[in-house]
């Protein structure tokens, strides 16, 4: 058993992936050729807002993101104490400063009523994270940030395809920014990423910030970065999202069967908010003695993940000794991923059931 399927998916996919690569080898045009325009078009149409515009990474984009706002030293954005590094680490890469809030117990995500308390004179932005497969109240946290003169950066790593309230992950703020990670909902065979926005002068400003701040050949008006999308990785992309809506049903019947296999045991799964509807990036449960558990699982060839072991506030690079996040750190010492794929069978998931109900 597989945490994560990426061969099961690549056997539907056959000669399509196939053909899409051999084109790219075919025309040589490995950076930004045809194949990233084609992918951005269809991802804007398909997210409903005026420009994608994609990058190297989603780390890259969020950091992208956050120069275009020209967020910068002595700026403060606040950001969930639940999530990968990258969240905080855009931040201080551009000098500016990360605050931490709690999150909500049940769903993981960003505590809207934390946000407003958490909010200075020196704040600038708001990055919730859409966590898991589906998106923070997205509208509580733009009401915040109107009230305040704020910027909103979803940090949509794990999300696209989920919505909220009927809009989609990625056009629920002014910027959005997703990740195509291997193993994602949406996952290249490598590093990508993708902003969003309908704003016609920051899609610009987040393009040239990708390409050198480069307008034109040799050209450079603003301090950029290398961060492109390579072509053979939209390819892939292109090839596989005409499985995307597919995939989105299959994981949704995936959770909906952990959700009643689950129900009889004393485990706390995961809570879709109300609004929601998730891509189930994770599958990820909360309970008492976390590690021993894990433990035993892995003993019985059943592979597990953790999501997160440490809040941000205390990882070593971005740590944050003055701020106190008492869901985080219970979360942290409680969640446990089980494997979730698209292509995970009825009996995989009873074989994960019935070793965690033995366990118990």
């Amino acid at each position: 058993m597989q945490s994560i399927d990426l061969a099961a998916q690549q056997a539907r996919l056959g000669t399509r992936l196939e053909n899409a690569i051999q084109t790219v080898l075919a025309h040589g045009r490995f950076v930004l050729g045809p194949e990233v325009e084609t992918l951005e078009h269809r991802l804007a149409a398909r997210v409903g807002v005026a420009h994608c515009i994609s990058c190297a990474s989603g780390t890259d984009a969020l950091q992208i993101a956050l120069m275009a706002l020209d967020i910068g030293p002595g700026d403060e954005v606040i950001v969930p104490g639940f999530s990968f590094i990258a969240t905080a680490e855009s931040v201080m890469l551009t000098g500016a400063t990360p605050v931490y809030v709690d999150i909500e117990p049940h769903t993981c995500l960003i505590d809207p009523s934390a946000i407003e308390a958490a909010v200075t004179p020196r704040t600038r932005a708001i990055m919730p994270v859409s966590l898991f497969g589906q998106c923070a109240d997205m509208q509580a946290i733009e009401a915040i940030s109107e009230r305040h003169g704020l910027v909103v950066i979803e940090d949509g790593a794990q999300s696209f395809g989920a919505a909220r309230n009927g809009r989609v992950s990625g056009a629920l703020s002014r910027i959005a920014c997703t990740s195509f990670f291997p193993s994602k909902p949406l996952g290249a065979y490598g590093d990508g990423g993708a902003l969003f926005t309908d704003d016609d002068d920051l899609a610009e400003t987040l393009r040239l910030i990708g390409r050198h701040g480069e307008a034109r050949r040799y050209h450079h008006v603003r301090l950029g970065m290398t961060s492109r999308l390579d072509t053979l990785q939209a390819a892939i992309l292109l090839a596989k999202l005409e499985l995307f809506d597919e995939e989105i049903i299959l994981r949704r019947t995936v959770a909906e069967r952990y959700d009643r296999l689950l129900a009889p045991l004393a485990i706390e799964c995961p809570m879709l908010l109300e609004g929601n509807t998730s891509v189930h990036a994770q599958y990820s449960i909360q309970l008492s003695e976390r590690d021993r558990i894990q433990a035993r699982l892995s003993e019985t060839g059943i592979p597990t993940m953790i999501h997160y072991l440490v809040p941000l506030n205390r990882q070593p690079a971005v740590a944050d000794t003055s701020c106190s996040l008492p869901v985080c750190e219970t979360v942290c010492e409680r969640i446990l991923s089980l494997p979730m794929h698209p292509y995970l069978q009825d009996a995989q998931q009873r074989q994960v059931v019935k070793a965690l109900e033995k366990i118990l």
